[in-house]
């Protein structure tokens, strides 16, 4: 199997009609982007005539951002943050509520094809992988520095990673490990010859995990949803795309509490907890072949979509 090319993606904003279709955005209308990246989604939006707040924490994709969108500037304010702080960003530009929040989770394409960044697994790079050059925590350290239990832990709940406990143990036998090249060539060696057989690259669940561990995405995630949630209108709107199970996981729990009802037992003759459901659930939407053809992105994309009661 030949890894070694890199990868290249064109930037397309994936299931940009179904954000639309969930988000409604229009002339009056204020949408929240906490992940703009290069601002395909926000571009489809504020061609509506809605207004927006674009956050990220990635410096680079804030600045190519706010170049692609030059010619919105009265309708967008721009704000470098992580979505963990989007109430913090709202009250810094006096806003206290929202029509539409849209959080497009992982990494992206501007991240992905610049090696020197160290999120790829097809170029040689220091292993960085920060979003937020402004963090401490690099995959570099916590590859030489984390113990073997703890990352043999973000291994299995954060790349699902059934090699795990081999893995972790020979990045501890090998330290230190600087580059991405190093952690591939460690890895392939590591995991047996039917792992190496496989048509997905024996890298890919590592640096997944290290990735959500240097840049705590569950942690911000579930904080995002909460402030998200909480900033919206009735009748708001927050739509969420996620690109592997353990984020679409997350969502689907969140919205799935939040959009029931009373929780009290069975047994009891009537509602004594006075829980109301505070969302309605959306339809789930998953990219069509035409889409996955022309973004290979795009394949293991979900959005879910919920609406403030």
């Amino acid at each position: 199997m030949n890894w070694g090319c890199k990868m290249e993606y064109a930037h397309s904003p994936v299931l940009l009609e179904e954000c639309i279709q969930v988000l409604q955005p229009r002339l009056g209308k204020l949408i929240v982007d906490c992940t703009v990246g290069l601002g395909g989604h926000s571009e489809a939006i504020l061609n509506t005539g809605a207004k927006m707040v674009c956050i990220d924490k990635d410096s680079e994709a804030l600045e190519a951002s706010k170049k692609r969108l030059i010619s919105f500037s009265k309708q967008v304010v721009f704000v470098r943050g992580d979505f963990r702080e989007l109430a913090g960003a709202l009250d810094a530009h006096g806003i206290k509520k929202v029509d539409g929040v849209l959080m497009d989770l992982g990494v992206s394409s501007l991240q992905l094809d610049k090696p020197e960044r160290g999120f790829s697994y097809r170029s040689d790079a220091p292993v960085d992988m920060r979003m937020d050059d402004r963090s401490d925590l690099t995959a570099m350290k916590i590859l030489n520095t984390w113990p073997v239990s703890q990352l043999k832990m973000i291994l299995y709940e954060y790349g699902e990673e059934r090699y795990a406990p081999q893995i972790s143990a020979a990045i501890e036998k090998h330290r230190p490990i600087n580059t991405t090249g190093e952690l591939c060539e460690l890895i392939l060696r590591t995991v047996p010859a039917k792992a190496r057989r496989k048509d997905k690259h024996p890298a890919r669940r590592t640096f997944q995990a290290l990735r959500i561990a240097v840049n705590d995405e569950m942690g911000a995630l579930e904080q995002g949803l909460a402030e998200g949630l909480e900033r919206l209108k009735p009748g708001g709107r927050m739509a969420v795309i996620s690109f592997h199970s353990i984020e679409d996981r997350i969502v689907k729990q969140f919205f799935a509490i939040h959009s029931r009802g009373c929780v009290c037992p069975t047994s009891f003759p009537e509602c004594a907890c006075g829980k109301q459901p505070q969302i309605k659930l959306l339809k789930r939407c998953e990219p069509g072949n035409s889409e996955i053809e022309n973004n290979p992105r795009a394949a293991s994309a979900r959005l879910r979509g919920a609406e403030k009661l």
